[in-house]
């Protein structure tokens, strides 16, 4: 058998020390359901951006605890339902996933057909996940005072797309505990100008997603530069998008163009990013009985 990147002359000397680098490693491993234990899993998806996105920094300012039920809003493919759903699996918490309508757009229904794919087919490792949908009339997310954490992921944009914004703001608090947090991960525009209510270009102003959360009935809790990105212009042909991981190089709807240079945008990185925290008041009276889609 041939060694991958390496020439056979080393093989027995690179044997010796990959056994010994093993050995290191099984001893500095994360301990099994742990926060570290999940972030580390070959189950992850892309765990290379962990570079620009800070997974464990991110998820504990925002107070994650491993026995906490978690609403995650528009979760994608699942970037966050892979650390998310492993950690809570171990640690007695549950997780519940708002995703995309089922009578969505095509592209909706395939990204929601491949989430499906992949977190329902084995529950030892991600637990039984509550399945939802964020629907365009206002469907409660999840019953009533019955979440410790709710996370928003860079999807601030999609919502605002959808002219959603505010109700699925609404939502969220209607379905947390009196007390219980509101993460937010975000592109961020700049502060100046109005904002597109429409946010085309995926960038969303601080101050706007502040707002829309304290009109909601939040309090603002604290905000966190952990996912900062001071090289970027947000000045790019094709919005937000332009950056890393998607990397496009014509206008949504369009072939590639093969003749895009993507190197300047490889070199800024993924965008600059806003980390908010918000609280729904103690003091808030209960929400009138809902139920789920």
């Amino acid at each position: 058998m041939l060694l991958t990147r390496r020439s056979a002359t080393l093989g027995l000397g690179l044997g010796l020390a990959a056994c010994g680098r093993s050995q290191q490693s099984a001893a500095d491993a994360p301990p099994e359901g742990s926060l570290a234990w999940a972030i580390a899993g070959d189950w992850r998806i892309d765990p290379e951006r962990d570079e620009w996105r800070h997974p464990l920094q991110t998820l504990l300012f925002w107070g994650l605890q491993g026995d906490m039920t978690v609403l995650e809003i528009y979760p994608g493919l699942g970037w966050y339902t892979s650390i998310l759903a492993p950690y809570l699996h171990a640690n007695g918490g549950h997780l519940i996933a708002a995703s995309f309508d089922p009578r969505g757009s095509a592209a909706q229904r395939e990204t929601l057909a491949a989430w499906q794919s992949r977190f329902g087919e084995d529950e030892n490792l991600y637990g039984d996940i509550t399945r939802t949908a964020v629907t365009a009339n206002g469907a409660a997310l999840a019953p009533a005072n019955s979440v410790d954490l709710a996370i928003l992921s860079n999807n601030v944009h999609t919502l605002m797309a959808a002219g959603i914004a505010e109700r699925v703001f609404a939502g969220v608090l209607a379905a947390l505990k009196p007390g219980g947090a509101f993460g937010i991960e975000q592109h961020r525009a700049s502060s100046t100008g109005l904002q597109d209510p429409l946010a085309g270009t995926g960038y969303v102003q601080e101050a706007y997603v502040r707002a829309l959360a304290q009109e909601a009935g939040f309090e603002f809790v604290a905000a966190s530069d952990l996912n900062a990105n001071a090289r970027d212009s947000r000045d790019h042909p094709f919005g937000v998008w332009t950056l890393p991981p998607t990397l496009r190089s014509s206008p949504l709807g369009q072939e590639d163009d093969p003749r895009f240079d993507t190197a300047p945008y490889e070199a800024i990185g993924e965008s600059d990013r806003m980390t908010l925290k918000f609280r729904k008041p103690s003091g808030t009276a209960p929400a009138a009985p809902q139920t789920t889609p």
